[in-house]
């Protein structure tokens, strides 16, 4: 994976929080959209209401488009690796609802009296990458003079109504299917902090394990997509900023269920427990196990490093699939041979008991 040559301030130095881990935690979020007005449309499928990953609107009969944005700080130093992690990560959100992207605007904050503009124009080449490798065009965008470079996309996609995939309808028997591993917020956040302390023989992470989180944020989700054909999808959403805790109370709170995780089935990047131990997390990941702590039984053996795993903010995480548990293995497994090399069978769903969560060894 080729990266860029040129020298300026480290990316990752910007901004206090990187990637998803600066998004504003779930459940603040939720309590100050109760107060803003929800739109009334029967056109649109999906909006704000049902906490999805991207809005559906019908635009003929069984045609409909996705909508999304999304955009955050510096997850790397490495511009051209940002940009394509970051447009990677957008188009995520289209995925998780069985779409197909087509277009994209480029969203752009950045510092033009700090760094040089050759900078935003490796961030701007390596997210075209990206959205080119999805099949989708990159056709403008906005950009303002900021202290904080910030990039991302907007991102409009297709996908026929009968196929949306929404973050409610898991159904009591189902088995969830993880497609990415777990950690990269932890190991993200030791790259940081390498890279404010300039390294040295006291680097928390190796070369490798960087670039083994680089190369799962830069996998697009649409393997797991293509490999839905054939199987009866009942929910899904793609593992961000507010964890597979976060994401998976979204969807069981949706449907009226309780998901079980076997800590032993979740995939993880190679470093992360090492790491958990040394005391390395972003403040989004601590902020996220803080609520869900509470919203999650454990079963024996379950410690506070394994819930802080579980509640770590991804940046391009890996799609989560509730469907038959008769038909789980065969479709992790046609995710694995498409592309998704980790993806697991992770856990079940369960009626709705008295917690929305529930995280046992396994």
């Amino acid at each position: 994976m080729p990266e860029s040559t040129l020298t300026h301030r480290p990316l990752s130095t910007f901004a206090s929080s990187a990637g998803c881990a600066c998004k504003i935690p779930q459940f603040d979020l939720a309590a100050l959209l109760r107060n803003v007005p929800g739109a009334s449309d029967p056109n649109l499928l999906v909006g704000n209401a049902e906490s999805a990953d991207a809005a559906v609107y019908r635009v003929a009969p069984g045609a409909t488009i996705v909508q999304t944005i999304d955009f955050f700080t510096p997850v790397v130093d490495d511009p051209r690796l940002f940009g394509r992690i970051a447009a990677t990560n957008a188009l995520s959100d289209v995925y998780a609802m069985r779409g197909r992207p087509l277009l994209a605007l480029a969203v752009v904050a950045f510092p033009m009296k700090v760094l040089p503009g050759a900078v935003l124009e490796e961030i701007l080449r390596g997210g075209s990458e990206k959205v080119a490798e999805s099949g989708a065009v990159i056709a403008g965008g906005h950009s303002i003079d900021h202290d904080i470079p910030l990039y991302g996309l907007s991102v409009t996609g297709v996908v026929d109504e009968a196929k949306v995939t929404r973050n409610a309808g898991a159904r009591p028997g189902d088995a969830l299917v993880l497609t990415k591993p777990l950690g990269i917020g932890i190991t993200i956040r030791a790259g940081r902090i390498d890279s404010a302390s300039e390294g040295g023989a006291s680097r928390k992470l190796s070369d490798d394990a960087l670039e083994e989180a680089v190369g799962v944020m830069c996998t697009l989700n649409r393997a797991p997509v293509e490999a839905m054909d054939g199987f009866d999808i009942h929910a899904a959403t793609d593992v961000t900023g507010f964890g597979l805790l976060g994401h998976a109370y979204e969807m069981m709170d949706a449907s009226g269920t309780t998901a079980e995780f076997a800590l032993s089935r979740i995939p993880l990047l190679s470093q992360v427990r090492r790491l958990v131990a040394e005391g390395v997390a972003p403040g989004g990941s601590r902020a996220n196990m803080r609520h869900l702590a509470e919203r999650t039984a454990t079963g024996p053996g379950v410690g506070e490093e394994d819930l802080l795993i579980l509640s770590d903010a991804q940046t391009s995480g890996g799609l989560l699939v509730a469907l038959p548990a008769e038909q789980a293995e065969a479709f992790a497994a046609r995710c694995r041979e498409r592309g998704a090399s980790r993806a697991a069978v992770v856990g079940t769903v369960k009626p709705r008991g008295a917690k929305r969560l529930e995280v046992v060894k396994g």
